[in-house]
């Protein structure tokens, strides 16, 4: 049922990804070059400094998560220079509350703490979400996340 991602699976990977941003009604087409992209990402990072679980029913994958590791400089809350973060949590609709999420993600805190330095695993999470991730030990954070894009001309 849930299995550790290989490079067999990148396709199946962007697919959900694809979907996750999808059920957040996030802005973007389908063809977009993005995906090429992500599957680059897929196949240089994963079972590098990237690991992610895929739940397969019926041969069919239904839910996700990726966890990878990468550095900051410590500061005054945290000495941690080696950090992780969680990403790309997706339950595919009609496979939901199932445990799908809860078992991807668990496997990844485990990947975490077994296989990678990380001190902590940050990430941002959406309403849907919230529950699962505080029932896991994650707090929320004052400070908000914010985002700016860099234009290039």
């Amino acid at each position: 049922m849930i299995q550790r991602a290989t490079i067999d699976d990148v396709n199946t990977l962007v697919a959900l990804r694809a979907a996750m941003f999808e059920t957040m009604d996030h802005e973007g087409r389908p063809e977009a070059a993005w995906r090429c992209e992500a599957s680059k990402w897929f196949a240089e990072h994963l079972n590098v400094d990237a690991c992610a679980y895929v739940v397969y029913v019926a041969d069919t994958a239904v839910a996700a998560a990726l966890g990878y590791v990468h550095t900051a400089p410590p500061s005054p809350s945290s000495s941690a220079a080696v950090t992780g973060h969680l990403s790309n949590v997706i339950t595919l609709r009609g496979h939901r509350r199932q445990g799908y999420a809860r078992a991807c993600v668990e496997a990844l805190i485990e990947w975490f703490r077994d296989e990678t330095s990380v001190a902590r695993v940050d990430l941002a999470a959406s309403v849907d979400g919230l529950a699962l991730y505080e029932s896991l030990g994650w707090t929320r954070r004052e400070q908000p996340t914010l985002r700016l894009p860099i234009s290039r001309t």
